[in-house]
């Protein structure tokens, strides 16, 4: 059990840290970033494991949970920006009524 809340610990802060290196305007808010930070926390655990650079049921390093937090609010960014419409104005009013 202590496993699963340190992890939850380190990503907690590795999600802040992402968010400082994540370069760009984000529009999520604190709890968002903590749950990312938190998500790639536990994907650095898993695939640390899965690739054999941790031992079953030894945490990922905070450099690691930092980088998967970061690939995590990258790919989040992207999806959302894609969900906008790619980040474009599509209310430009720009045009003639007629």
């Amino acid at each position: 059990m202590m496993h699963f809340i340190w992890i939850a610990l380190v990503g907690f802060v590795a999600g802040l840290i992402a968010r400082a290196l994540h370069p760009g305007k984000d529009s999520m808010g604190f709890i968002m970033t903590a749950v990312l930070g938190v998500a790639g926390a536990y994907a650095a655990t898993f695939l640390g494991q899965v690739i054999g650079l941790y031992k079953q049921g030894e945490n990922a390093g905070f450099i690691m949970s930092v980088i998967g937090a970061t690939v995590l609010l990258v790919i989040y960014g992207l999806v959302a920006k894609k969900k906008d419409g790619g980040g474009g104005d599509n209310n430009s009013g720009g045009g003639t009524s007629t």
